[in-house]
């Protein structure tokens, strides 16, 4: 056993397993939350405002830009700094900024405050999966990991729940104010239980030049996409912002193996294959995932005719699912690997799909929607243990941090660019349909559109799953 183990052992001997696997899932809670809890909360948050229909969704995109792009700083620092510090600072920033939000009197006000609580929600991210690789060894790691991956896809699917609850009951800045006693109480068990460990041998200097580099052009690539509603996919405005993206990622990938002397990504870590395979399939399935809860929401909303309320509790079903789907592929990830679970998660997720895809508009909830919703949660569920498992089980545990770090910016740069993408091509083929069918069919055709691609990208993600080696994850493994 190392130094630092040997110290992290004799550190948390007094404090409960329970209580470090809580303090890491509490945070990665509130942070994914926050990515969903806002779709049902718009348009009476655009009517407060004063937002347009178009400018409303910079309050999700302005969140997920800064969290995708720093996340990569996130992870890193967590490894530098030890990861209670980092914890504390991104709990802080996360809070305070979720406070600012649900005050918010104006529009810019908000989508400022949203990009700043992005940044809290990166710099904590990537620190409860550190906290979580650096204390649990052997068998209990898996299973630490299933009840991370379980709250983390439990999020996603309860911010549409919880959003409908508040913004129905009460008002929408409660979906902000809800992050405050969420924030108190795991910032208060950091700061009493948490121990602090870091890699000793880590020097203190961050690569920052590398980190605005690649957050100016993942911002720059996604803010060209996800405006194509509104400009042309050749038109100068968007070639423009494609190509200075693409420009400043190029810079990036040259900065970090030709100049940095501490990269912030050191590109040995993708030698890993296990690594490298698990951000692949992340970034298909995390993206598709993340769009089907914006187009659910929509559909309830606009074409069923649900208000926010029963949309929320719509949600409920599918939560369940995530989380049983955790549970079960955490439990079965030691005897079976990775590799089984990941397969039979994008194979189920693909059948998901491709049943939602033949919603109508006169379809009920519980007739068609209500089992592919749930089996497509399912297999999320299924897909996220073994995907931060594959992604941590083979790098060195000074680098935790960066490979968390990595993982999650494959989820949130894929869900940035799979929604502004299929939300393109649902509006386009609503916007036909218009001519000739009723508003209902319209949307609808739209919604088809999307969950027909959405399951050729996981059948993609499928394929992808044949290259992680068969151990990975694996008792034997280890």
């Amino acid at each position: 056993m190392s130094e630092n183990e040997t110290a992290l052992a004799v550190a948390h001997r007094h404090t409960p397993d329970w209580m470090i696997l809580s303090i890491a899932c509490i945070a990665q809670f509130m942070v994914v939350l926050d990515v969903s809890i806002v779709n049902v909360a718009l348009p009476s948050m655009g009517r407060d405002l004063h937002f347009s229909y178009s400018s409303a969704q910079w309050v999700i995109n302005a969140y997920v830009l800064t969290f995708a792009g720093f996340l990569l700083l996130g992870g890193r620092a967590a490894d530098y700094f030890g990861r209670r510090h980092v914890y504390l600072t991104g709990i802080v920033v996360f809070t305070l900024a979720s406070i600012g939000a649900g005050l918010a009197q104006t529009g810019p006000e908000m989508v400022t405050i949203r990009a700043i609580q992005g940044i809290g929600g990166a710099i904590l991210s990537p620190a409860t999966l550190t906290i979580i690789v650096t204390t649990f060894q052997g068998p209990r790691l898996p299973k630490a990991i299933g009840a991370w991956a379980a709250v983390a896809g439990a999020g996603g699917a309860a911010g549409a729940l919880l959003g409908g609850i508040l913004t129905g009951l009460a008002s929408w800045r409660w979906i902000f104010f809800i992050n405050v006693p969420f924030g108190l109480v795991a910032g208060g068990a950091a700061f009493l239980y948490l121990r602090e460990m870091r890699n000793k041998d880590a020097t203190s200097k961050l690569d920052i030049t590398g980190a605005v580099l690649v957050t100016g052009g993942l911002a720059s690539v996604i803010y060209a996409v996800v405006n194509t509603t509104t400009h042309a996919w050749a038109s100068s405005f968007t070639l423009s912002w494609l190509l200075a993206g693409l420009a400043l990622l190029t810079g990036f990938l040259f900065w970090e193996r030709r100049i940095a002397s501490h990269p912030l990504v050191p590109f040995r870590i993708f030698r890993s294959r296990p690594l490298s395979v698990a951000n692949a399939v992340m970034v298909l399935v995390g993206g598709v995932f993340f769009a089907m809860w914006y187009f659910l929401t929509y559909f309830f909303q606009f074409v069923l005719g649900y208000g926010a309320l029963r949309t929320g509790f719509a949600f409920v079903p599918m939560a369940v699912a995530i989380i049983a789907g955790a549970q079960i592929s955490s439990r079965l990830l030691v005897k079976t690997g990775a590799r089984p679970l990941l397969q039979v998660g994008a194979a189920l997720a693909t059948i998901g799909f491709i049943w939602l895809s033949l919603i109508q508009p006169t379809s009920s909830y519980w007739a068609n929607v209500f089992v592919p919703a749930v089996l497509t949660a399912f297999a999320m569920g299924l897909l996220f243990a073994p995907l931060a498992t594959s992604a941590t089980s083979s790098v060195d545990r000074a680098d935790a941090g960066l490979a968390s770090g990595i993982l999650n910016t494959a989820r949130q740069v894929g869900g940035s660019l799979a929604l502004a993408i299929l939300a393109t091509v649902a509006t386009d083929r609503t916007t036909s349909f218009l001519h000739h069918a009723s508003q209902g069919a319209a949307l609808t055709a739209g919604y088809q559109r999307a969950f027909q691609i959405s399951s050729v990208i996981t059948l993609v993600a499928l394929g992808i799953t044949f290259a992680l080696p068969k151990l990975t994850g694996r008792a034997s493994a280890h």
